[in-house]
C-alpha cells in the first residue's frame, strides 16, 4: 500500500522507486501483486505518468488510512514505555495553533527534547476531524467534536473577545454589550464558528436584535484581528490569538455577557506514553480566564462550516 501511494504521489514509477530506494522492477512487481490481491487494476499506466482506475479511486482512502495507522502503531509502541523517544503528531485548528500551542510546544521541548513534534494545521473544525479520522495525527486540539467515536478530553476554555483600535469610542472601557455595537462595521472571517446552523456573529447579533454589517471578509482570523486593530471594523476572535496577532497593539473588550467555548483534545484511541503526557501538559498550561464570566452560551460547532 505504501508503494501504491508513493507511485500516486510521484506520478511516476521511476521517481517512486527512487524515493522508496528500490529497483523499478521490484516496485512494479509489488504493485502487480497488490492488484492481484484486490482482484483488478488499481493504476492505469500512461505514457507520461499514472492514473487511478475506478477500483484505484475506491481503494486509495483505505490504503491511506492503513498506512497512517501503521505509522501510528509504530509511534505508540515506541512511546509505550514513557514520554521519551519517538515522535508525536498533533493536529490543531488555526486559532489554537497560533494562539496557544507555541508556548505549550516550548514547554514540551524543554521537558522532552528527544520527542519530535509534528504540527498539522487546519482552517476548519470539520477538516480537523476528518484528518484525525484518516489517521493523520495522534492527537487533535480544537473545539469539542460532536458524536466523536474515540477519546475526548476537555483541556480548557477559550474566551472570545472583541478587538477595536486605540481611538475607538469604547477604548476606555473593558466590557461592551452587543447592542451597543449595532451601528458598527465588522471584520468577518472564513474561520468564524457556526452555532445552531448560523455563523456565530449572525446568530449572536440576531439575538441582540440586529444584523451585523460586514466591512471586510478575510480568510484567516489573524488577518481579521490586524484589520480591526487598524480601525477597519470590530472583530471577534479567541483571546490567545489576539495576543499573538497584535500583542498590545489594540484595545480588547470583553463582551457582556461573555463568550466562551470549550476546547478539547481528541483522538481515535486513548492516549498513552508521549500522547498522554502531552494531554497532561495541555490541561496544566491552558490559559484560564482571570475572572469568571457569565456564560453567553458555549460556542459549540454544529454546522458543516464549523471552524475555529
Amino acid at each position: 500500500m505504501e508503494y501504491f501511494l508513493t507511485v500516486l504521489e510521484e506520478a511516476s514509477f521511476t521517481r517512486a522507486a527512487q524515493v522508496l530506494h528500490v529497483s523499478q522492477p521490484a516496485l512494479s512487481h509489488q504493485i502487480k501483486a497488490l492488484e492481484r490481491s484486490v482482484g483488478g487494476a488499481l493504476l492505469e499506466r500512461l505514457p507520461r505518468g499514472v492514473r487511478l482506475t475506478p477500483m484505484g479511486r475506491a481503494f486509495r482512502p483505505h490504503a491511506e488510512l492503513a498506512v497512517r495507522s501503521a505509522a501510528q502503531a509504530r509511534r505508540a509502541a515506541r512511546a509505550a514505555a514513557g514520554a521519551e523517544g519517538g515522535e508525536l503528531h498533533v493536529a490543531a485548528v488555526h486559532s489554537v495553533a497560533v494562539g496557544v500551542l507555541p508556548d505549550v510546544f516550548a514547554r514540551w521541548r524543554a521537558a522532552h527534547p528527544r520527542v519530535l513534534l509534528h504540527l498539522h494545521e487546519y482552517s476548519t473544525s470539520q477538516a480537523l476531524q476528518e484528518q484525525v479520522e484518516r489517521g493523520t495525527a495522534d492527537l487533535a486540539v480544537g473545539p469539542a467534536p460532536a458524536d466523536w467515536p474515540g477519546t475526548v478530553v476537555q483541556v480548557g476554555e477559550e474566551d472570545i473577545v472583541l478587538v477595536v483600535p486605540f481611538d475607538d469610542r469604547f477604548a476606555g472601557r473593558t466590557t461592551v454589550t452587543l447592542p451597543e455595537l449595532a451601528d458598527r462595521p465588522w471584520v468577518r472571517c472564513a474561520m468564524e464558528p457556526v452555532v445552531h446552523g448560523e455563523r456565530f456573529l449572525d446568530w449572536a447579533c440576531g439575538r441582540a436584535g440586529f444584523t451585523p454589517r460586514t466591512a471586510v471578509f478575510t480568510e484567516h482570523t489573524s488577518t481579521a484581528v490586524r484589520m480591526a486593530a487598524a480601525g477597519v471594523g470590530v472583530c471577534a476572535a479567541p483571546a490567545p490569538l489576539v495576543r499573538e496577532a497584535v500583542g498590545e497593539g489594540c484595545v480588547v473588550l470583553t463582551p457582556d455577557p461573555g463568550w466562551r467555548r470549550t476546547l478539547t483534545v481528541f483522538s481515535r484511541v486513548p492516549p498513552t506514553g508521549a500522547a498522554e503526557a502531552f494531554v497532561d501538559l495541555l490541561r496544566s498550561a491552558w490559559p484560564r480566564p482571570a475572572l469568571p464570566l457569565r456564560a453567553y452560551e458555549d460556542c459549540s460547532q454544529d454546522g458543516p462550516a464549523a471552524v475555529a
